[in-house]
């Protein structure tokens, strides 16, 4: 039986926000949660980010850490790592039927998110983790993973308009549902947020009695513009380098020392050299990476929502290369306009593809939409997959940049695989 095969059954109940039935399955698996303490991280963007950060450098502190996040681009296996190995996916497949043994035939069934949270809380209750790093999967308040009742530390990263479908029309009702993970009296760490939004985190603040961190970015030591050059950084006296790129994670960088503060405060034992070392080790695949396709050097970034593409389009900026060849692929349920708003720029060249097995924006209805907001764009052409739409796009004097979905980049990432493989 393959992994995919187990979660068949749960595809059905998508996106179901809720904790009745997490909460009932775990109890039905001995409430594997509660044997674990946890470090929790909402946030629009950047979650990913400061989990690696954080799992990276307590692994390197030498404790067993647990990291659970979403989505995964290849395998199920990436959302649940131990000491930052993916769990194996025999032990996955087992953690999964075990799970599954326990959903009761009479009762509603979970949704594959929450499945996969019930394996991921089992498999770090049985691994003995000191710590998990757990990233929400959507919103907070009823999102799967918010089961713990006292986390050492809840960070929220950013907060910008997503998922509002879920979560509410406004800045504010997106705030109210990230801030549903902060618990009475356990330390907050928070990033840079929009006026509307800040109002209501600190009052969720001050109703629960959090000691909080208002995280101001970290200051870039020495400048680094081009790919390969290391930054240096520094955070309230603390040097690291930081290996990811984009002027965001001096944001997200400083949340995660200010959470590792609050653990060294706490009596955990993480010295300067390891918070350096472990950041240096720090990957996040799929964010701003440079790789290659075909001897071509090509960047890639999930950048599936403004605030993303925001980020992105001002670290291509500071490449000073034009022109650039985008090729994008997005969600059906993205906000389209906002994101070719905030990337697309006079003499750009457009190459659209679908999202292979996803619920994909039809690539002609983004091109009309593009050519309507950037009419000086170069060239803008649909393709009928990725393959043709990238051999499209190559040209030796422009920036190749593969965005929009990280759906869209698990699929290229899981193609180059195949390749090298072979």
């Amino acid at each position: 039986m393959d992994i995919d095969s187990i979660f068949q059954p749960f595809q059905r109940f998508g996106v179901h926000l809720g904790l009745e039935r997490i909460q009932k399955l775990l109890a039905d698996l001995g409430n594997p949660h509660h044997k674990v303490p946890v470090i929790h991280v909402a946030g629009t963007n950047g979650k990913g980010s400061v989990c690696a950060y954080l799992s990276a450098v307590l692994t390197e502190a030498g404790y067993r850490v647990g990291r659970y996040t979403s989505p995964h681009l290849v395998d199920w296996n990436e959302r649940i790592c131990l000491n930052e190995q993916p769990i194996s996916l025999e032990t996955l497949e087992k953690l999964l039927l075990q799970v599954q043994a326990a959903i009761q035939p009479d009762e509603e069934s979970p949704t594959q998110f929450e499945v996969i949270t019930a394996a991921a809380w089992l498999y770090f209750a049985q691994a003995q983790v000191d710590v998990a790093v757990v990233e929400v999967g959507l919103g907070g308040r009823l999102d799967a993973t918010n089961v713990c009742a006292n986390p050492l530390v809840t960070i929220i990263t950013s907060l910008s308009r997503e998922h509002w479908q879920n979560l509410g029309p406004t800045l504010a009702d997106i705030a109210r549902e990230k801030a549903g993970i902060l618990k009475a009296g356990c330390p907050a760490v928070v990033g840079q947020l929009p006026a509307e939004a800040r109002a209501v985190v600190q009052q969720r603040i001050m109703e629960l009695g959090c000691p909080v961190v208002w995280a101001e970015p970290a200051v870039e030591l020495g400048t680094a513009k081009t790919q390969r050059e290391e930054r240096s950084v520094e955070y309230q006296g603390i040097k690291f380098p930081l290996p990811l790129l984009g002027d965001f994670q001096l944001n997200n960088s400083a949340l995660a020392i200010a959470s590792l503060q609050i653990l060294s405060s706490q009596g955990w034992e993480i010295s300067e050299a390891a918070i350096a070392s472990g950041m240096a080790k720090t990957q996040w695949v799929g964010r701003l990476q440079w790789t290659n396709w075909q001897n071509h050097r090509l960047l890639i970034d999930g950048a599936h929502n403004p605030a993303a593409a925001i980020a992105l389009r001002q670290y291509v900026d500071t490449l000073e290369k034009s022109p650039i060849h985008w090729v994008m692929g997005m969600l059906s349920t993205k906000d389209h306009a906002d994101i070719f708003s905030a990337l697309l720029r006079k003499g750009d060249r457009l190459y659209l593809v679908p999202v292979p097995d996803h619920s994909s924006a039809d690539p002609e209805y983004l091109a009309t939409l593009a050519q309507n907001i950037c009419p000086e764009l170069a060239d803008c052409r649909t393709y009928p997959d990725l393959t043709a739409g990238l051999e499209a796009a190559i040209s030796p004097e422009s920036l190749l940049v593969l965005c929009g979905s990280l759906y869209l980049l698990g699929h290229f990432l899981e193609q180059n695989r195949s390749a090298a493989s072979r």
